[in-house]
């Protein structure tokens, strides 16, 4: 019993030891908790540059960490026990964090820099009012396709896809939201459609594009396009720009019937323990030569009305990543569909990769 109590005393002190020794490394960098700021966010997804001059700007100490997936995210602060001030979720996770009370109300009075946002992209439906979330970034999902390999296919529709010429030349993205949207748009239905007999009849249709597909595959897709192992791809306007950053041949197109519409935004966590701070980073990042700084750097699509005005003609210009009106009023944000929906999209995309094998 002697023995059972000393070892349990020792594994106490190496805790408060090791407890201390991270505080006083974290003190001597700058880093304690009132003048420190973690920040949860995708990988690659803001300029380096930025963060600094945040840190030089306010006095708070910046800690960066990165996460791959929504769902990740999600599970590591419902967990709790790491703190982190501001995180970067798509609109569908928002929708869900809000169910589950993992956000904290914003104050809108200490982000002045809001009224810089297009009104377009605030007050939708997955957080009227922008009662927790500030847009960060926007896309769509659209076709990247090689004009040399396509046979003079012009790709103004979904239906595109289905071309007997493009037979094992077709990557599609690894998500059930995306696939069987683009099954449920060629038919001219909605995105978030859940009738039983429109989701069959997207998921029969799908079945009959089985020998163009090549593969449906994760981040890799946009190696394999750029470097021209398959002709067409379906994919994020985001992973589009960079695609065709490696590849200057390749397009990039939303079909006419409509698309996805997903935003990428700003939240503060429940974890948070640095609140004003993490209200003086989105007031920074909102700022309009910051957000122009961070668009050319990331390469997505800004909601900041003038901070697009700062950008180039060939970045603001160009209507493949910033769509007329007439498109983009067929656009669609994906709806929170619930657990049981969400769960039937999920098995019509396993029985069409099943069947894509």
């Amino acid at each position: 019993m002697k023995q059972l109590v000393r070892m349990f005393a020792t594994v106490i002190v190496v805790a408060l030891g090791l407890m201390y020794l991270t505080s006083y490394l974290n003190s001597s960098e700058g880093y304690t908790g009132g003048n420190t700021l973690t920040i949860y966010n995708w990988g690659d997804y803001i300029d380096p540059e930025l963060l600094d001059r945040f840190e030089e700007e306010t006095g708070i100490k910046v800690i960066y960490q990165t996460f791959d997936s929504n769902e990740a995210m999600m599970t590591k602060i419902e967990q709790g026990g790491t703190t982190f001030d501001v995180s970067i979720p798509s609109e569908y996770a928002i929708s869900k964090m809000k169910e589950e009370d993992l956000l904290i109300p914003l104050d809108h009075s200490k982000i002045p820099n809001l009224k810089h946002i297009d009104e377009n992209f605030l007050n939708l439906s997955f957080d009227p009012d922008n009662a927790y979330s500030i847009p960060y970034f926007w896309g769509t999902v659209g076709i990247v396709y090689n004009p040399e390999l396509v046979d003079g296919i012009a790709f103004t529709s979904w239906d595109d896809l289905w071309d007997e010429r493009l037979r094992n030349q077709i990557l599609l993205l690894d998500g059930a939201r995306e696939v069987i949207g683009m099954g449920l748009n060629s038919l001219h239905y909605s995105l978030n459609d859940t009738d039983e007999a429109h989701l069959q009849e997207a998921k029969a249709k799908l079945g009959t594009l089985t020998p163009n597909v090549k593969a449906i595959v994760g981040d890799e897709i946009k190696m394999l396009l750029a470097g021209e192992e398959a002709a067409v791809g379906l994919v994020w306007s985001g992973d589009a720009s960079e695609i065709m950053g490696e590849n200057e041949k390749l397009d990039y197109v939303v079909p006419q019937e409509g698309s996805n519409l997903w935003f990428d935004n700003m939240v503060i966590p429940k974890t948070a323990s640095n609140i004003d701070g993490a209200h003086q980073f989105i007031n920074f990042m909102l700022d309009p030569e910051v957000a122009a700084q961070n668009t050319e750097y990331v390469g997505y699509s800004t909601p900041n009305k003038d901070a697009l005005a700062l950008l180039p003609e060939d970045i603001s210009g160009d209507e493949r990543f910033y769509p007329s009106e007439e498109l983009t009023s067929k656009l669609e944000v994906y709806d929170n569909l619930g657990k049981k929906m969400l769960a039937h999209y999920n098995e019509l995309f396993l029985e069409f990769k099943m069947h894509s094998k």
